[in-house]
């Protein structure tokens, strides 16, 4: 499930159910050879580009989308990720702790960062991610790859790369998994 609907969905009342796949597996993996090649032809190869996975839905999607990458143009793609929770600008509102492990071993400075999510959907965390950017230095350039847009944005942010728009209401939840994409409701225990 996307970072911020985990949040926003309490763990003990509720289990995610799903009503319809939207993507499958194959699926999946198709959009992220589209979006490997659509990084490689924008970039004009990968000479200083690096990848940063959202924890903690964009990680897996990021450590894929660099091995499809490695595939495509025959060069490895590093790989970090990067845990927003205290970059967030809803911290006072909730408490917020660390969920995973940031590993940024590498300077972004002068380099393109190719920021992975799973779901794109207000935006604040993508905001919350760019800010954090700034502590492992400044970046040439900073692109957004997403799995799913599902819209209902709060700020003006956009991806650059999408593997599927998918219009939502604003209480579905998407779940990007290894087995594809579905999109569902919590329902009570």
């Amino acid at each position: 499930m996307a970072e911020r609907e985990r949040r926003l969905t309490p763990h003990r009342r509720g289990v995610f159910v799903a009503r319809a796949q939207v993507m499958t597996a194959e699926d999946v993996q198709r959009a992220l050879t589209r979006i490997a090649h659509e990084i490689v032809e924008r970039n004009r190869g990968l000479d200083g580009v690096v990848l940063v996975g959202l924890q903690t839905g964009g990680v897996p999607l990021a450590h894929r989308l660099g091995r499809v990458l490695e595939e495509v143009a025959g060069v490895p793609v590093p790989v970090g990720s990067l845990d927003v929770a205290l970059y967030r600008d809803d911290i006072g509102l909730r408490p917020v702790l660390p969920e995973a492990v940031t590993d940024v071993s590498f300077d972004l400075t002068g380099r393109t960062v190719v920021l992975v999510d799973d779901v794109l959907f207000t935006g604040r965390t993508v905001r919350a991610a760019l800010n954090a950017l700034s502590d492992y230095g400044r970046a040439r350039a900073v692109q957004l790859a997403v799995m799913v847009d599902r819209g209902h944005r709060e700020l003006p942010i956009r991806p650059d790369y999408v593997g599927k728009n998918l219009p939502t209401r604003r209480d579905e939840l998407v779940d990007v998994s290894d087995a594809g994409v579905s999109i569902g409701d919590m329902v009570p225990r």
